[in-house]
């Protein structure tokens, strides 16, 4: 087993309590269960293993070009000025472990694998497993991970370094992953292959 750890959406509009998209839950749902902290602790282990560390981050340009204006789960980004590349909004959360060395994909769709270089780098780098964190569990977890289990992936999913608008929602999607894959904790990390 090749893996990788792929965090996603760890933004400050996003999980900020002071984000454009702050107000759907997300953040506090994050906040409550100590989001950030137990991504940090995902990602030590990540590279104690050598494990790739590959974070996401949704966004679009100045001109919004690439939002989808008639999306509606995207359809408010743009009026609220939200997720736009370059700014605060789109920057990881102050507290989270990015390096320089690690990765940095950018999406601009739900999926981490949409339109961007997400798989050449899983590719390049001979990965087989994808670990997942971040937000949210119902949308980019849930999305991310079906997409990776299409491409023939293994596909983990940390639940308690996952959150979305609440715990019901977080719950539900993680029923419909471990259809897919397989649903482990920070806990149980250890015991989990360092390949």
């Amino acid at each position: 087993m090749t893996t990788a750890l792929i965090v996603l959406d760890l933004i400050n509009d996003i999980v900020h309590a002071e984000g454009k998209l702050a107000g759907g839950g997300t953040a506090a749902h994050a906040a409550a269960r100590d989001l950030v902290a137990r991504n940090n602790a995902v990602i030590a282990h990540a590279r104690a293993s050598q494990w790739p560390v590959i974070f996401v981050k949704v966004g679009f340009s100045d001109t919004y070009a690439e939002h989808p204006q008639a999306s509606p789960f995207f359809g408010r980004a743009r009026t609220a000025g939200a997720l736009a590349l370059g700014g605060w909004g789109t920057a990881f959360v102050d507290t989270l472990d990015v390096l320089p060395a690690d990765s940095v994909v950018v999406k601009h769709r739900i999926s981490a694998f949409y339109g961007t270089t997400l798989e050449a780098i899983l590719r390049a780098n001979r990965i087989d497993t994808v670990m997942l964190t971040g937000v949210s569990t119902t949308w980019a977890v849930e999305s991310t991970a079906r997409d990776a289990h299409d491409r023939d992936y293994q596909v983990i999913v940390i639940e308690d370094a996952c959150a979305a608008r609440n715990e019901e929602d977080h719950r539900q999607a993680l029923k419909n992953i471990a259809a897919i894959g397989t649903v482990t904790t920070l806990d149980a990390l250890g015991a989990l292959p360092t390949a």
